[in-house]
């Protein structure tokens, strides 16, 4: 049984453990800030790009790190989202331990409380400077070239001022010294090819970077009538082919583009480079010149394959989460799936895809599944809820799905990451734990009617023994002259009364000693009350208890297992007479009443005048195994609260006021009410005072009390509760 309950709370994983193992694995800058702005968490990945300790970047450590020209605008937004409660998503730049900066975009979402307080946000750095440069170095060399481009019609139109316009650039000398002299100046790598294609001219940046020779054609401008592709030999060997086919395809569409390719340097090293390329022609359409603006790209193709390699990683990472991980589209659409999600469901990322439509998520809940997430999506933020999950065996497991949006710069939604965490141990283990308290339960009735057995055999030998009267009477009658027929009639009605009333008391018992699953079904508390009293008389009457009863009229019905809560008011009942037994001095009286509440529920209280409870240990009287007696395993409360939580309520203990304890539990009502011909009662709710059944069973029990004995030990002692 230990081992059981040890599986089941090693089952359960601390929230905050569990969100600090789930932001120490994701593969990004994670951090956390409570409702002010004021950093509370960043993960380990965080900490080491800042080359900080986490008492540095807390509260707003974090604002020196920020570039002197973003600080305004990334505080003055962080600001605004949290006097706003929106997201933040804002893109500045970071200083690193090295003592660069780099561009992040930093994005965080508000963790809300039901009543629209934030709790918490949490939020990453997405390192977005690669990006960044990427965008920039096209728009940088199309400026390049634009700048060449836009000067030279200047240069066409005073070369052909004679009249010469359509001649060939080459034959122009004070054009093409003119054009040199812009390409030497401009900040890039810049040239020019004949119309043909052959590279005729480099400036001196390229050059230098080539180890062209001083007094080399190639940097004097000067056409030798080498071949179309005769540079290619400066490119890398596994480029050249493509470089091939693209410039032809240039000089045969006589249109400008864009290619990428490793040049040879002077040193014998390559480099990355990107060239644009545009044609220059005459005003007639001539073409005179191809004129290229060329930009080392090596840090960049770098950093590309620094983010392919941390897309590798990354990868590693995801399939590294102890869990079934996926990326869902903005509309939910699956998009991609770690390699423990596939190898699950054995089904291909494809099959996958249609998960709504086939055996992937149990038929019990594919319906439920479904409009959770078509709400969840909906609603933009971060929902998880249980279901199984079909594995490649065909065996159905319990998880836990969590979804968590990510939003881009606009703050719309660009993904949805899904973690799916496998919970069926835990839930096979509170299974346990569930059946274990059922068998408490009945473990706890058996031992009960264990101790009533005494005073229920009592019971059941008073109808018994008056069945054989009314037996012998009955005989009697029907040996007088004449019979007496009518004294007959009504001896064997008497003893047909006194059956039924023994078969009812074997009913109870039976029906509180078999083990069976809850039954849930609604029912009239104040009968159910009733009943246990009358089980219980034996050891009232034999402990010299006074029992009276208030139960309001026209209850409303309450909902649950009726041998349960009968199991815990038996229980009540029995401690408080037990307790009694010990008084000396003064009445034994027990009170059970019922009260209707406001919202419709009910609530029961049993009022004894033993010796009471030690105040503080009001709370501790319901931990499993606490007693005070030497004879209790102190289940018996224990399992009484359990039922009571079970069905939505709650039990509690009080001292009593005059003197003695009180112990009560409420109950909700149940959505319809039971049948009730008392409609006075029901409308005035005023509570009226019974007896056990009726006033004769009253006299009874106040005729059989038995006086306190003697011997006893004057004066009280605490005691204890089963």
């Amino acid at each position: 049984m230990s081992k059981d309950v040890d599986a089941a709370e090693k089952a359960f994983f601390s929230g905050e453990q569990e969100l600090r193992l789930l932001m120490e694995t994701i593969p990004a800058l994670v951090w956390r800030a409570g409702p002010e702005g004021n950093i509370e968490y960043a993960n380990k990945r965080l900490l080491e790009y800042f080359g900080a300790p986490l008492g540095d970047i807390i509260g707003w450590g974090w604002a020196d790190r920020v570039h002197p020209d973003d600080v305004a605008y990334k505080t003055k937004t962080w600001l605004r989202n949290l006097e706003s409660g929106s997201s933040h998503d804002a893109a500045c730049r970071f200083r690193g331990a090295d003592g660069r900066y780099r561009w992040f975009l930093v994005s965080g979402a508000p963790l809300k409380a039901s009543d629209g307080r934030v709790l918490r946000w949490y939020g990453v750095l997405i390192d977005i400077d690669d990006r960044r440069k990427a965008e920039a170095a096209p728009r940088e060399s199309e400026y390049k070239l634009r700048q060449i481009i836009d000067t030279v019609p200047g240069l066409t139109s005073s070369a052909g001022s004679d009249g010469s316009e359509g001649k060939k650039a080459e034959n122009q000398p004070g054009f093409m010294a003119q054009l040199q002299a812009i390409l030497n100046v401009l900040p890039a790598y810049t040239w020019y090819a004949a119309p043909r294609g052959a590279l005729t001219f480099v400036n001196n940046r390229t050059a230098d970077y080539l180890g062209v020779a001083k007094d080399h054609p190639l940097r004097l401008g000067i056409d030798v009538g080498a071949g179309w592709d005769h540079s290619f030999a400066l490119l890398h060997p596994d480029d050249r082919e493509d470089a091939r086919k693209y410039w032809s395809s240039r000089l045969r569409t006589g249109e400008g583009g864009e290619h990428s390719y490793r040049v040879r340097s002077a040193h014998g090293h390559y480099r990355w480079f990107l060239t644009r390329m545009q044609p220059l022609r005459a005003s007639d359409g001539t073409l005179l010149l191809w004129v290229g603006a060329t930009l080392d790209i090596e840090e960049l193709m770098r950093a590309q394959e620094a983010l392919r390699e941390s897309d590798r990683s990354s990868r590693s990472a995801l399939d590294g989460i102890p869990g079934l991980v996926a990326v869902l589209a903005p509309n939910g659409e699956l998009g991609t799936a770690n390699r423990q999600l596939l190898e699950y469901f054995g089904r291909s990322l494809e099959e996958l895809k249609n998960w709504g439509t086939n055996d992937t998520v149990h038929p019990d809940d594919l319906p439920r599944v479904l409009e959770l997430v078509k709400r969840g999506i909906v609603s933009g933020i971060p929902f998880n809820f249980e279901l199984r999950l079909r594995r490649f065996d065909g065996e159905y497991r319990w998880f836990e799905n969590r979804h968590v949006p990510i939003r881009d710069d606009s703050g719309r939604i660009a993904r949805w990451y899904l973690l799916m965490t496998d919970i069926e141990d835990r839930t096979q283990a509170l299974a346990r734990l569930e059946q274990m308290q059922s068998d408490f339960a009945h473990l706890n009735r058996l031992s009960v009617m264990g101790e009533l057995t005494a005073s229920l055999a009592h019971e059941i030998t008073q109808p018994i023994a008056s069945a054989r009267n009314n037996a012998r009477a009955a005989q009697n009658f029907l040996d007088m002259q004449p019979p007496d027929l009518g004294e007959v009639r009504e001896a064997l009605n008497s003893i047909m009364s006194n059956a039924h009333r023994a078969g009812d008391i074997v009913d109870r018992i039976r029906d509180h000693i078999k083990k069976a699953p809850p039954r849930k079904s609604h029912f009239d508390l104040n009968e159910a009350i009733n009943e246990v009293i009358l089980l219980a008389r034996g050891a009232i009457i034999t402990n010299g208890v006074s029992v009276r009863t208030r139960l309001t009229e026209a209850l409303f019905p309450v909902e649950g297992d009726r041998v349960q809560l009968q199991q815990v008011v038996l229980n009540l009942i029995l401690n408080a007479v037990e307790a009694m037994s010990t008084v000396e001095t003064g009445p034994r009286e027990l009170l059970i009443s019922t009260e209707q509440a406001q919202t419709g529920g009910v609530l029961v209280s049993v009022h004894d005048s033993g010796p009471g409870i030690d105040p503080d240990h009001l709370d501790r009287v319901f931990l499993a195994f606490y007693t005070t007696k030497s004879s209790g395993v102190g289940m018996g409360l224990s399992i009484c609260q359990s039922i009571i939580d079970a069905h939505g309520g709650r039990l509690w203990a009080d001292v009593n006021a005059s003197r003695g304890a009180v112990f009560r539990f409420s109950l909700p009502g149940a959505s319809k009410e039971l049948t009730n011909t008392r409609l006075s009662a029901h409308l005035t709710g005023k509570p009226h005072e019974d007896t056990l059944s009726d006033a004769a069973h009253q006299r009874a029990y106040e005729g059989e009390k038995r006086p306190h004995h003697s011997w006893r030990v004057r004066g009280q002692r605490r005691r204890g509760r089963r």
